[in-house]
């Protein structure tokens, strides 16, 4: 006798009730794993740890960008997400620690990495009908927080030359 097999090619017991979470569920619950992958990772590339920074200054903002990234999830088919209010501070922090912005780049490429391998290490907990839909949420969502951090690491680049210009042009 053969087992039933699920969409996802598993086989199951007739009968037993297959648990299933979202993306967001489990997002939330591997938060601090996520954090601690996203970390590990970070720590393999020597273009980010050349600006050395506490688990702290490194990793604070994480929670905070990853909590918007669950509740664009949560929000509805077709609602326009908020903007990062999040990302916007972590572009002026990043900044301010000596960024630049190749290193906020590779930062971002990095976190959603972290996130597509929690949701693969959780696959079989996983809503497969929205898995998709979910990954474009996420990626949109992560590439709108970079674009924020981007404008924000600008505008305070363009702050600065106004400042250095005036400066110069008084002396």
């Amino acid at each position: 006798m053969t087992k039933p097999v699920d969409s996802a090619g598993s086989s199951r017991e007739s009968g037993s009730a297959v648990s299933s979470d979202s993306v967001a569920d489990i997002l939330e619950r591997e938060l601090q794993s996520l954090i601690g992958d996203w970390l590990y990772r970070v720590d393999q590339e020597a273009d980010l740890t050349c600006i050395p920074l506490n688990f702290e200054d490194r990793t604070g903002h994480l929670p905070h960008l990853l909590h918007e990234v669950i509740a664009r999830l949560r929000l509805g088919a077709g609602a326009k997400a908020p903007t990062s209010k999040a990302a916007a501070a972590h572009g002026d922090l990043r900044r301010k620690q000596g960024y630049t912005v190749a290193m906020m780049v590779e930062e971002s490429r990095l976190l959603q990495v972290c996130i597509f391998t929690t949701l693969h290490k959780n696959a079989n907990h996983l809503e497969f009908g929205r898995l998709l839909p979910n990954v474009v949420t996420i990626a949109d969502e992560v590439d709108a927080q970079l674009k924020e951090q981007m404008l924000r690491f600008m505008a305070a680049d363009a702050a600065d030359q106004a400042k250095s210009s005036n400066t110069f042009r008084k002396d």
